[in-house]
């Protein structure tokens, strides 16, 4: 591989680094809206993070990774965080 090349692959992983911590980056595009703030949506529901991760069925340093914003929910578990998040007493739901 010719230091041209290295060059480009060593700019391409910066790149990537920047967008996964949620820089902005020239060619991506942005397409969700929010990240909802998971640590908001569980004090409104008033429940612990223990019980909270249980409930919505995650591991709870998972839990604690997107409360402390080092990752971000996806798929299902963005979908009820949603749900959570409009109606808190929802999380009831899960207890039965």
């Amino acid at each position: 591989m010719d230091k041209q090349h290295f060059d480009q692959l060593v700019k391409g992983v910066q790149e990537m680094k920047q967008h996964m911590a949620g820089k902005r980056v020239r060619g991506a595009v942005q397409t969700e809206l929010q990240t909802p703030d998971v640590r908001l949506i569980r004090e409104a529901a008033q429940i612990s993070q223990s019980q909270f991760a249980k409930l919505i069925g995650v591991n709870l340093r998972t839990l604690q990774n997107w409360e402390q914003h080092r990752t971000r929910p996806t798929g299902p578990a963005r979908a009820l965080l949603k749900i959570v998040a409009v109606n808190p007493k929802s999380i009831e739901a899960l207890h039965a």
